[in-house]
């Protein structure tokens, strides 16, 4: 049963036809892994959150910086030099403390990737870095568990959403590991705006509503304000997801 503050809190989203207070329940039961609380982390983390999904594991082993504060809106000045897993976790309590959040202040590697995501309904690839970003791809290939990617740079973005089994993973849209940008230059609101198409995917993946970004990759160039559609298929030989039938 929901609360009378929790019915009110919600009570904008679950006017939406098919959603009501079955689909918040789902977002309650649900938990929900960031890895990265950068520029699409941060804003992710606080819509979930306002959204009423029931529990947040926010991964980054990052310190909060000056260079941050253009678009980690998580963040204020009083933070830096701070855990942003720990100050993430503060704020979000206070955006909604109905909501149960898990900081773990962690690298993600080959050899804790699985426990990190032991237990998650879906993973939000919020990271700046390819390398990391494969680990987390190949580890949700393994545990069945969904993954929201997305990559920002400049004006620009992308995202997709990956179900083992069910579309390509992230190896199968990308062959080679991209180089790495230390650095990335970045618009605050291209990463929230990518952001929100991942908070978008997840509750959507959560609720049963709607279709995910499932073999279709969304492409943002806001220069030109313009969204462009390309579908990418699974390669049956595939390193990753390849042996799992369909």
């Amino acid at each position: 049963m929901f609360s009378e503050a929790e019915l009110e809190r919600y009570e904008r989203q679950m006017r939406i036809r098919g959603f009501g207070p079955r689909g918040q329940e789902k977002l309650r039961k649900a938990c929900v892994a960031i890895i990265g609380l950068g520029g699409l982390g941060c804003p992710a983390a606080l819509y979930l959150a306002a959204a009423g999904v029931g529990s947040l594991r926010l991964v980054d082993k990052g310190r909060v910086e000056l260079s941050n504060l253009n678009r980690q809106v998580l963040y204020r000045e009083e933070d830096i030099g701070r855990s942003k897993a720990l100050s993430a976790a503060e704020r979000l309590k206070e955006v909604n403390p109905h909501v149960h959040v898990e900081p773990l202040p962690a690298q993600v590697s080959e050899e804790n990737v699985l426990d990190i995501l032991k237990g998650v309904d879906v993973v939000l690839d919020c990271l700046d870095n390819w390398r990391t970003r494969f680990i987390v791809n190949k580890a949700c290939v393994e545990l069945g568990v969904p993954l929201v990617h997305a990559g920002v740079r400049s004006f620009y973005g992308q995202a997709t959403t990956i179900v083992p089994g069910e579309g390509p993973c992230l190896r199968c849209i990308i062959k080679a590991n991209p180089p790495e940008e230390p650095g990335v230059p970045i618009l605050g609101a291209t990463s929230a705006l990518i952001a929100s198409i991942q908070v978008l995917e997840a509750i959507k993946l959560i609720t049963g509503l709607g279709r995910p970004l499932i073999g279709r990759l969304l492409i943002l160039d806001g220069l030109e304000m313009r969204f462009e559609e390309v579908l990418v298929r699974r390669d049956e030989d595939c390193p990753i997801c390849g042996h799992i039938s369909r």
